[in-house]
């Protein structure tokens, strides 16, 4: 499934900190916590919590976000379906870190343990 060039830029522009509270909601109704959430966010962005709430009180875009943020050199082996798209097969850098986000929230609340979903 090809990825158009407008559903890259509305994942772009759209605002992390609305979508951060989805993520929350997402975890906590499967039993995970938000602890658990910012650990996967950290483990895949460089972030700690002090610069994560920064980001999220300056309503910076997913574009910005991922702009300041330091990939974990393992991201590439979060692989598989997420939103009807295979991860593997995204072109756009930013449309795929996103969708490396997604997947891990995913896996968060499906139940994975924190070990298979920060890949070690």
């Amino acid at each position: 499934m090809e990825i158009s060039a407008t559903h890259n830029q509305r994942i772009a522009k759209m605002v992390f900190a609305s979508v951060y509270p989805m993520y929350i909601a997402k975890v906590e109704k499967k039993g995970r916590t938000k602890e658990e959430l910012d650990q996967v966010v950290k483990w895949l962005t460089g972030f700690g919590k002090t610069k994560l709430q920064g980001l999220i009180n300056k309503k910076v875009t997913f574009e910005t976000f991922f702009q300041n943020a330091t990939l974990n050199t393992n991201a590439h082996l979060i692989t598989g379906v997420i939103c009807g798209y295979r991860i593997e097969e995204i072109k756009d850098p930013l449309t795929k870190k996103v969708r490396y986000l997604d997947k891990l929230v995913d896996e968060l609340a499906k139940g994975k343990t924190m070990d298979k979903i920060l890949r070690r």
